[in-house]
């Protein structure tokens, strides 16, 4: 920002003060206030802990609109008072410039906080299910897999996010062949949701004993984990349910007994199946919270006639689908078919760097 004068100044602020409320329009801050109020009376009822995963629901999400409201109040405020003040500046240079240096603060802190807007999508703010699964490429395809469930942990390292591993099928030679995690942390869905699709990786073969270049895919799964889901209804009668023998973490109890859970939903073959936990009721009660999420986004997919966007699955992971490809011979570059974002620097996101790629993405969504 380059202000060369008075006029600068005003029409500066006037423009800053501008995409502030417009974005505390579109965030409908008058509408997280009445949930804040919900939030409140509900977090002093007695018997609150009574349930303890519904009671750190409550207060996580009101703790979250407590401070998306208190940093978007402020921008808002700061930005009134800067204008007021631009409307008496005259001819003063020193408090000229004084003006200029905070109203450059005040469109760095803005920027800070564009991501909530970016974020403000339906589910954005909740905990996500993410699933890799290996596709065309044999050994080479299920090394992939490992290197972007290595990604996705390496970026959830960096944004703090808890990462759980609800059930993992490893290659016989290397890599995985598929596997689900639970990331848990505030708007986990709203910056992984960018990553569901076929990702494509173009390489010289570590398993190729004559150094061909060989092209590998994979497909990545994102849900939101949803907590109480009105609309989806499970039957008893439409789940087939099976139990056999653990072969993750978890200690030696989880590898000798029957802990392990499989769950089928017959009318739509939806499979879901929980592994990690020590005992077969965990591992039943996660499995049925995965179990209808994926039913919520089955079913919106169908009234929103948006299948292909919103399940990963129903893609073939292979050549012509991928969201994304990411290649390391013969030149390096990662570059998204969606939003034709794309860097050279292929070690970076290979690290969990995916913040640009992620930004791009929901920026095409919202066309900010």
């Amino acid at each position: 920002m380059v202000i060369s004068s008075m006029s600068d100044l005003h029409k500066s602020i006037e423009e800053l003060l501008e995409r502030i409320q417009s974005s505390i329009r579109f965030l409908d801050l008058d509408e997280k206030r009445k949930k804040v109020r919900e939030l409140e009376a509900e977090s002093m009822k007695s018997d609150l802990w009574n349930d303890p995963q519904h009671a750190r629901a409550v207060t996580q999400e009101l703790s979250r609109l407590q401070g998306l409201i208190s940093v978007w109040d402020k921008l808002e405020s700061d930005a009134k008072s800067l204008h007021e003040l631009a409307l008496t500046v005259k001819d003063d240079e020193e408090m000229s410039k004084d003006l200029e240096e905070q109203i450059k603060l005040l469109e760095q802190t803005f920027r800070e906080h564009e991501f909530d807007v970016l974020l403000s999508g339906e589910h954005d703010s909740s905990n996500a299910i993410l699933a890799i699964h290996a596709g065309a490429g044999g050994v080479d395809a299920m090394d992939w897999a490992g290197m972007l469930l290595r990604m996705y942990t390496r970026f959830c390292d960096r944004k703090g996010f808890k990462v759980e591993v609800v059930t993992e099928s490893r290659g016989q030679e290397a890599g995985i062949k598929s596997c689900m995690l639970r990331i848990e942390g505030n708007y986990a869905f709203g910056y992984l949701k960018s990553e569901a699709g076929v990702h494509r990786l173009v390489r010289i073969s570590p398993f190729d004993a004559e150094k061909m270049r060989h092209t590998s895919f994979a497909l990545v799964e994102v849900l939101p984990e949803l907590e109480e889901i009105e609309d989806v209804e499970v039957k008893d009668d439409d789940l087939r349910i099976d139990t056999f023998m653990s072969g993750g973490h978890g200690g030696q109890s989880v590898n000798t007994t029957y802990s392990a859970v499989r769950i089928v939903h017959i009318p739509t073959g939806i499979t879901v199946s929980c592994q990690n936990e020590r005992s077969q009721a965990q591992n039943k009660l996660t499995a049925m919270k995965i179990l209808k999420s994926k039913l919520h986004a089955y079913y919106k997919a169908e009234l929103d006639e948006e299948k292909a966007a919103l399940r990963g699955e129903f893609k073939e992971a292979a050549w012509g689908n991928q969201i994304r490809s990411y290649v390391i011979h013969p030149y390096k570059m990662v570059k998204d078919h969606r939003t034709d974002y794309e860097t050279s620097d292929t070690e970076q996101v290979l690290e969990g760097g995916l913040e640009d790629f992620m930004d791009a993405f929901l920026r095409s969504q919202k066309r900010v």
